[in-house]
């Protein structure tokens, strides 16, 4: 009787261990839904690899991208994702999941630019864009002063209030991403997330998990 209530103990772990990236997916499997406005201004605990860091929102300075990201957060999308483009004296970039049927229905899920009222100072947090219209969830930590992306549409949302020392520290050994550097292909990373970043880059720094603050 233990032999078979150990078989299917065995099974029931094994069967829940599959169902896990499905089940996880839950409110974000329907971006379309996921528009609450946020607080004129809030903070989020990054609790990492290397350490934690506290960004603070400020609606008003892009709300666009603070709405967005406040949506992300609250449902925990950042969770268990890589800082998978880290280049030293500029930036670090992330926002891609770690479950690849997450990324295709996020790829899409884009929000209308924000006037540019702040500008990409040390420490300040900013949504990529490969054009106009087409911010999605991917984001970046300005390591140095970068004026220069002002006049080109990126409008920064919020600043690191504490714990910049940690995001200094994250892992920058891959440097810019494929083809044109040695770090993850984005590509792949969309379509194979975490298997293929974990087993290619297994030095990279991650988040453990991402909590708005009370």
């Amino acid at each position: 009787m233990n032999l078979r209530r150990n078989m299917l103990l065995g099974l029931t772990l094994l069967f829940a261990a599959f169902a896990t990236p499905a089940s996880s997916q839950g409110s974000l499997a329907n971006p379309a839904a996921l528009n609450e406005r946020a607080p004129a201004s809030y903070k989020v605990k990054f609790d990492t690899s290397k350490g934690v860091f506290v960004i603070e929102v400020n609606r008003a300075w892009a709300p666009n991208g603070a709405d967005r990201f406040y949506n992300l957060v609250k449902n925990g999308y950042f969770d268990n994702v890589r800082f998978f483009r880290v280049i030293s004296g500029f930036m670090v970039q992330f926002g891609i999941n770690g479950e690849p049927a997450l990324n295709s229905k996020w790829r899409e899920a884009r929000i209308p630019d924000d006037r540019v009222t702040q500008s990409n100072k040390r420490g300040t947090i900013t949504f990529a864009t490969s054009g106009a219209n087409s911010r999605t969830t991917q984001v970046f930590i300005n390591f140095a002063d970068n004026a220069v992306l002002d006049g080109q549409g990126f409008s920064p949302f919020g600043r690191i209030v504490t714990g910049m020392n940690v995001v200094d520290a994250l892992n920058a050994e891959y440097g810019e991403g494929a083809p044109s550097g040695r770090g993850p292909d984005q590509g792949r990373a969309q379509m194979e997330g975490n298997a293929y970043l974990t087993k290619s880059f297994p030095r990279m720094d991650f988040v453990k998990k991402a909590t708005i603050e009370q």
